[in-house]
């Protein structure tokens, strides 16, 4: 089970929304909430237009045991960097964390294998969520299958799989 960490990058689903704040399940033991304020140029009158189910890609700034994991989808400087609300028509799966932090590392040779073999887009959460999105469907589960199954493949056995997909 994931456990909230401040500064974590994670992907939510929304399941409630309460006055001024939004439940969501972020895989750990209790819902994170997120406030409709913290949302690149959100006001009192322009608020997110955020529903139950959407996916949101956020980061926490509060996360300790004792209170409830809060999550916020602006920078320190109130841009969104990349943060807020994912795309409807993606895949969401899970992964195990360590191929997560695998995934995320600076010079992945995952990432820049698949990327040579069709444009897509990806969001990798902290807590073991990956949402990806290529042109069509059949892509999109090509890729969420080459992802799935690098946790168990050598680097030698991956670049042999992605071979047979480009037909070399």
């Amino acid at each position: 089970q994931y456990v909230p960490v401040k500064g974590d990058h994670v992907i939510g689903i929304v399941t409630a929304k309460a006055g001024d704040v939004f439940r969501l399940d972020v895989g750990g033991s209790e819902p994170a909430s997120l406030s409709y304020l913290a949302f690149e140029g959100a006001t009192k009158r322009n608020r997110p237009n955020v529903q139950v189910g959407d996916l949101v890609y956020g980061q926490f700034v509060v996360a300790n045991k004792d209170m409830e994991p809060e999550m916020v989808c602006i920078d320190s400087s109130g841009k969104s960097s990349g943060m807020g609300i994912i795309g409807q028509d993606g895949f969401l799966f899970k992964v195990s964390l360590g191929l997560i932090r695998k995934l995320l590392a600076p010079k992945c040779e995952i990432i820049q294998e698949l990327s040579q073999l069709y444009p897509f887009e990806l969001v990798l959460g902290m807590n073991g969520r990956i949402w990806v999105k290529a042109k069509t469907v059949q892509q999109t589960l090509i890729i969420v299958n080459i992802l799935e199954a690098c946790e168990y493949m050598t680097a030698e056995q991956r670049k042999q799989a992605l071979a047979k997909l480009s037909g070399n």
